[in-house]
């Protein structure tokens, strides 16, 4: 570690252990003798927040980051590109949590260096949760890393090869700094899956021989003609679900809930995948994403994922997850994230009679279980960092999204090594930048051409 690097640690360190004693009346009074004024004068045991990205997923994680039990939580600073999803959040987060959220109008801020100026009103040890879309990760956790800043990042964590290459690096450097991240694969810590991990590695279903996951529903993720009145740039950012440079698309930010939970089930990552898809019904969208995608990943010993995504209005829906072991079933997700009503069965034909275990109802919510361990991470000083699990769950999503963009079978070390990052300059970003990805002769974006395009998932557009 550099003489800077120790030099900025210390006050972290400090806090951290403050945190960690809160309650404890003596030690605690010990250790506010020793602390700098210039850091801790004035100051209780809260724990400060700032949202980075105020739309609706952000704002619901800072209301679970508000909601937290084991001890006081404020929010002090907003920040994003959009001043409507400011003024939105604040009002929400402000009406149910009262003078839990302190953000006055100086604290509200707007534009591609606002996650700066929000990150600056925090103090080390502080959380900055990080909502914008996941191009921006990586550009967000090196400040923070810099500022000596706890984290909660929304998932996914990267969109491509190049960018899962910077966060498993920032990984390693937040983990020196002993810094507390959570990612937003809540699944993980939800306390039925839990249980049935358990119970498939004490054997209850046998050796799992197969996974299978669908999330199929309606048309979702499109984009028409820009509107006059916004920036290619904001519109893309806007709609980045449609655009794989700004979110891994539709396939990245919907299925890697349940790619991550399978492969938590059988204990390691697949090696590669094989998949298919394809355009049917897009319309006159012009966004870059298929309509279904059918994936079979395999994993180290030979056993395959078989993974369903559909975006299509009127077909049959789903969105289940099932682990099959060579006694039984293990069901993983039971329509949707939560309640997950996870339970296990004795054979293969899921019926009363053959039910072994369920979970109970009702479930508490993982969306707030994952909030309430990260912070009891940050106040007992244990050791939690979600970050490689994150961008390894975030590649293999791109592993199988590549595989039905190019047509090729895809290998995670091909994944990872691949040399198209969709959006090399996005911390250079200012509200007059160009978009990253540009419309064509045709008014139209560039889109996946499997066994045309083989090596990268568009072609750049003239």
């Amino acid at each position: 570690m550099t003489e800077s690097n120790e030099l900025r640690k210390r006050p972290g360190t400090s806090r951290r252990e403050f945190l960690k004693n809160t309650g404890r009346i003596a030690a605690g009074s010990a250790l506010v003798a020793g602390l700098s004024p210039r850091i801790y004068a004035g100051e209780d045991n809260t724990i400060k927040v700032a949202l980075i990205g105020c739309g609706g997923r952000g704002t619901g994680a800072a209301s679970n980051a508000l909601s937290v039990e084991n001890g006081p939580t404020k929010l002090v600073a907003l920040a994003d590109v959009f001043e409507s999803r400011l003024e939105r959040s604040y009002k929400n987060l402000k009406k149910k949590h009262g003078n839990q959220v302190d953000v006055p109008g100086d604290r509200m801020f707007m534009g591609f260096d606002a996650y700066k100026k929000a990150m600056d009103c925090l103090s080390p040890g502080d959380v900055a949760i990080f909502a914008t879309p996941p191009a921006f990760r990586w550009v967000h956790f090196t400040y923070a890393i810099r500022k000596n800043l706890n984290v909660f990042m929304e998932k996914p964590v990267t969109v491509d090869g190049p960018t899962t290459r910077k966060m498993l690096t920032l990984a390693e450097e937040s983990v020196k700094e002993n810094l507390k991240v959570g990612v937003g694969l809540m699944i993980r810590h939800c306390r039925g899956r839990q249980e049935l991990k358990r119970r498939i590695e004490n054997g209850e279903i046998g050796d799992i021989i197969a996974l299978r996951a669908y999330r199929m529903a309606g048309a979702a993720s499109t984009a028409g003609p820009k509107p006059e009145r916004v920036s290619e740039l904001l519109y893309q950012i806007q709609k980045f679900h449609a655009f794989l440079w700004a979110s891994g698309g539709m396939y990245s930010d919907y299925y890697i809930h349940q790619i991550d939970e399978c492969s938590w089930m059988k204990g390691t990552w697949p090696v590669e995948a094989h998949a298919t898809g394809g355009r049917h019904y897009r319309g006159n969208s012009l966004d870059q994403n298929f309509d279904n995608y059918s994936i079979e990943y395999t994993y180290p010993d030979g056993t395959k994922l078989f993974y369903h995504g559909r975006a299509m209005s009127g077909c049959t829906g789903g969105f289940d997850s099932y682990a099959h072991g060579s006694k039984g079933v293990g069901v993983i997700s039971t329509r949707g994230h939560y309640p997950g009503k996870v339970r296990t069965y004795k054979g293969h034909n899921m019926t009363r009679e053959n039910q072994i275990w369920a979970f109970p109802q009702p479930e508490p919510s993982p969306y707030q279980l994952e909030w309430d361990d990260l912070i009891d991470a940050i106040r007992q000083d244990k050791p939690y960092n979600e970050v490689k699990r994150g961008a390894e769950a975030s590649l293999v999503s791109t592993m199988g999204r590549m595989a039905a963009h190019t047509g090729q079978v895809i290998t995670f070390d091909q994944a990872l090594n691949c040399e198209h990052e969709m959006a090399p300059n996005v911390d250079r970003l200012t509200m007059d930048s160009p978009a990253p990805l540009r419309l064509d002769a045709e008014g139209k974006y560039p889109v996946p051409q499997p066994g045309i395009l083989k090596n990268r998932e568009y072609g750049e557009s003239v």
